[in-house]
């Protein structure tokens, strides 16, 4: 309760959470007059615990009073049993209930949750990479990260209703000789060779790895293959490239670039997203340079007779990286009403 020039003004305490293959973000908001007010959050490193209910026990030592919760997790939702495509965690709904203890906890996919968030984001949230024109109708989310995740915003006539998609692990498609190679090569290593082996932060390892072993573009000089051991593959790929120290870094950009601006664009025909297409994850951010050079909306745009549709679709990066936690939290307060 607070009190607001003499009147006492109800407030509750949402908890949120997003949860990713490689962190879980939580976070508690206190929601006054329908609004939420962020109180506090903390990141935890996924794979440095067993389960949800371990990190869950850890953030909240104790604290009660909470009126709902929502968890954004990066796997197929399906009843009340989440498994999560890049952890190996079973998520039950009913054992988060009594972990916590809260009635009203609910669990969607983490595209879901980013969708939710971009209502709340602000216009400095956002990267443009194709003006395009505005236009109300569907929108779409493509986010490359841990994995590759997608989701759908359809236009009901008076707002967006987020929907969730697995279209990351649809199969992957390939538009020239150099993708039909790179498919071949990953076709060797994986059963099922989806958009997710290519754009993601394995991907983009995948991508140069098949590069180095064609011997296009020089080998690896060994102060290279020393930094990719010693650090994160994919950000030094990026890094290196940005840098023009490489020019085997370079095309491996250059593709996961043109292939994620080709799958984009995919979406946003399969689900006529006229109203707008928006790039979520950690790594769009981190390569933003190169997502505004051409490339990616070069390749957003080739789409044969129906080019001219796509051409005047708005692309947005969305540079909030707290935007599926927001978008979390904003369902925890509307299961408040429920």
């Amino acid at each position: 309760m607070k009190k607001l020039r003499g009147k006492t003004i109800k407030s509750e305490i949402v908890l949120a959470g997003d949860v990713g293959g490689t962190n879980t973000r939580l976070g508690l908001f206190e929601v006054t007059r329908g609004r939420l007010h962020f109180l506090f959050e903390k990141t935890f490193l996924s794979r440095d615990y067993k389960g949800l209910e371990n990190i869950l026990g850890e953030f909240l030592n104790g604290q009660k009073g909470i009126g709902s919760a929502c968890f954004g997790v990066a796997g197929p939702v399906t009843q009340e049993v989440v498994i999560a495509t890049n952890l190996p965690w079973w998520i039950d709904i009913q054992s988060l209930q009594k972990t916590l203890p809260i009635k009203k906890v609910e669990v969607i996919n983490d595209l879901v949750a980013n969708a939710y968030g971009i209502s709340v984001l602000k216009k400095s949230d956002f990267e443009i990479l194709n003006v395009g024109k505005i236009k109300k109708g569907n929108q779409a989310l493509i986010s490359a990260g841990t994995g590759l995740g997608e989701a759908i915003l359809f236009w009901d006539g008076q707002q967006h209703v987020p929907s969730p998609s697995e279209g990351g692990h649809a199969e992957f498609g390939p538009r020239n000789h150099l993708e039909l190679e790179l498919f071949h090569y990953l076709s060797s290593y994986f059963d099922h060779v989806s958009y997710e082996r290519v754009l993601s932060g394995e991907g983009f390892s995948h991508i140069y790895q098949f590069l180095k072993d064609s011997k296009r573009f020089g080998s690896e000089p060994s102060w290279l293959s020393k930094k990719m051991k010693q650090e994160d593959p994919a950000e030094v790929i990026s890094e290196t490239a940005r840098l023009k120290k490489n020019k085997l870094c370079r095309k491996a950009l250059d593709l996961f670039t043109s292939i994620y601006g080709a799958a984009a664009g995919n979406l946003a025909l399969q689900v006529m997203a006229i109203g707008g297409i928006y790039i979520g994850g950690g790594i769009a951010p981190k390569i933003l340079w190169k997502l505004k050079d051409g490339t990616f909306v070069k390749a957003f745009k080739k789409k044969g007779r129906l080019s001219h549709i796509v051409a005047h679709i708005p692309v947005k990066v969305i540079m909030n990286e707290r935007t599926a936690l927001l978008g979390a939290a904003s369902r925890a307060m509307a299961l408040l009403k429920g």
